[in-house]
């Protein structure tokens, strides 16, 4: 008869052909089950977001093309300055004019700032990449072709990953090459001519290409301000889309959930994070539109009209073979060893993923509150400061509610913040030491936003600090318990009226009374 074990190894037969074979057999089995589970929950989740029309239900599929401004002092291929806001045509050497035996020269510390970026997204770095050009005419594009890289960038598939109500999403990078940027086309500036402007043309640009995963607009707006903060701590990209340094198309198409891709339209150059989510939710309606009509969407590039909330047509979209991409040969191909990706991944600062994780395990705050102050690296900097050797969670308190709510209503940053991390860490020693309460802690934060100071001595100066001599403190509420009974009786039935008396004592005191010497003092009296 046969054994339970060489049973166990028939039913794995169908799998492998022995026994060792059966067991890989069930742990492929439970790797099977794994991501089919994985997939029911993407699933589920992708189901909160689908668009409701008017015969049913509509997924939206959008991948990203994010154009990041290198940070660098020249021009990708030349010495010209990328200084912002110089005179028009200021800015241009003859390689940028396209000046007639003029050859590119790569500039090292351009690439070197796209293998950075690569290693924050997590992605695969490309030893061997390779220039290609691609062709097409724009009045600002004096060469009449783009340098840019096809079939070998310089950075391969990488991953962010986002925070969303619904849970975390992960999406995929598939690639990020380097470019030239194009000039500047004028409209306004006279009648009948349009003027251009080269000081952009050859500035280093990083296309970033994600996968098509996204399923949301608000997830895109996410995922485009977790990729600005990765730049900003990185340093490679100053992420400021007021200015143009960073810029994104945006891939939008719809089908019916578990159909296959739809046609997409790529909507150009949308500039801010905002007008991302508009975008994508008019361009999605636009389509469900055509669609329940019975008619078909047309690939095609699109721009986005903020003023009117609708995108229109630009051109239809172009593919690759349209730009007859081959490589550039004045361009040999660029070769990096691993030795150099290490030394420069040796130097990579803490990125806001690990930052996050740092700040919920060594100051205990919540996973929320440590996103908030990790979104941008000067934040987190305030914070550390503010924070160290004190309460973490009430530092992170103040600079959330009361220090961002401030600079919100004011249209500040952080770095141009009144009142700084030594400043605010100040206060929060005089809550501690019991010499302040939390509303003078209030009145002293306004007078070193508006005048400056050290907190300590605008407490000592003006007399605002806190009153604990208990004597004082029954003398006032002696008083008021005097004359009050009716509350007095109150408060025996309903304890909750204790907060009137501490209220008025509060009141009586200019603020300055220790609450709870108060409260304490209060139970006694009330004989609570």
């Amino acid at each position: 008869m046969m054994g339970a074990s060489s049973w166990k190894c028939r039913l794995a037969r169908g799998f492998a052909p022995s026994c060792r074979g059966g067991r890989d057999a069930l742990s492929t089995v439970r790797e099977i089950i794994a991501t089919n589970a994985v997939n029911v929950m993407r699933d589920a989740v992708a189901n909160k977001k689908l668009l409701k029309g008017a015969t049913g239900d509509w997924e939206v599929v959008i991948g990203m093309e994010v154009h990041a401004q290198v940070t660098s002092n020249a021009k990708l291929f030349s010495g010209a300055s990328t200084a912002f806001g110089g005179e028009p045509n200021t800015q241009v050497s003859l390689v940028d004019a396209a000046m007639p035996g003029m050859l590119p020269v790569i500039n090292e510390g351009c690439l070197r700032q796209a293998i950075r970026t690569g290693l924050g997204l997590n992605a695969r770095i490309n030893l061997k990449s390779v220039f290609d050009r691609k062709n097409y005419f724009y009045p600002d594009l004096p060469q009449g072709y783009q340098i840019s890289q096809y079939k070998s960038p310089v950075v391969g598939e990488g991953v962010v990953t986002i925070d969303t109500p619904d849970g975390v999403v992960e999406v995929g990078i598939e690639r990020l090459h380097l470019e030239q940027d194009a000039g500047k086309s004028l409209h306004d500036q006279h009648a009948t001519m349009s003027f251009v402007d080269l000081n952009r043309a050859g500035v280093a640009l990083m296309e970033i290409v994600s996968k098509p995963d996204l399923r949301s607009a608000e997830d895109a707006k996410a995922y485009v301000a977790k990729l600005r903060s990765i730049l900003r701590y990185l340093g490679t990209c100053d992420g400021d889309m007021e200015k143009g340094n960073l810029r994104a198309d945006v891939n939008v198409s719809v089908r019916r959930p578990g159909e296959p891709l739809g046609t997409r339209c790529e909507i150009k150059n949308v500039n801010s994070i905002r007008f991302i989510g508009q975008a994508i939710d008019v361009e999605a309606r636009r389509q469900i539109g055509l669609l329940e009509d019975g008619e078909t969407v047309e690939q095609e590039t699109r721009l986005f009209d903020p003023n009117r909330g609708e995108t229109r047509s630009m051109r239809s979209k172009q593919e690759a073979h349209d730009y007859r991409y081959f490589p550039d040969p004045d361009l040999l191909p660029v070769e990096v060893s691993q030795a150099y990706v290490d030394a420069l991944k040796i130097d990579l600062p803490e990125l806001p993923d690990a930052k996050t994780k740092r700040f919920v395990g060594d100051y205990g705050l919540s996973a929320y509150d440590a996103g908030v102050l990790v979104a941008e690296r000067e934040t987190a900097d305030f914070f550390e400061a503010a924070a160290k050797g004190r309460d973490a969670k009430a530092a992170a308190n103040w600079i959330i509610n009361e220090l961002f709510g401030r600079l919100n209503k004011e249209g500040k940053d952080i770095g141009s913040s009144p009142v700084s991390a030594e400043q605010l860490g100040a206060i929060l020693d005089l809550i501690a030491a019991g010499t302040i309460s939390g509303k003078i802690a209030k009145d002293v934060f306004e007078v070193v936003w508006m005048e400056g100071g050290d907190p300590h001595r605008i407490v000592e100066e003006r007399g605002l600090k806190q009153v604990t001599d208990t004597g004082a403190i029954e003398a006032l509420i002696d008083e008021i318990v005097a004359g009050n009974p009716d509350k007095v009786a109150q408060a025996k039935d309903k304890p909750a009226v204790v907060g009137w008396f501490v209220g008025q004592v509060m009141k009586n005191s200019g603020g300055k009374a220790n609450p709870k010497v108060v409260n304490d003092l209060l139970k006694t009296k009330l004989g609570l």
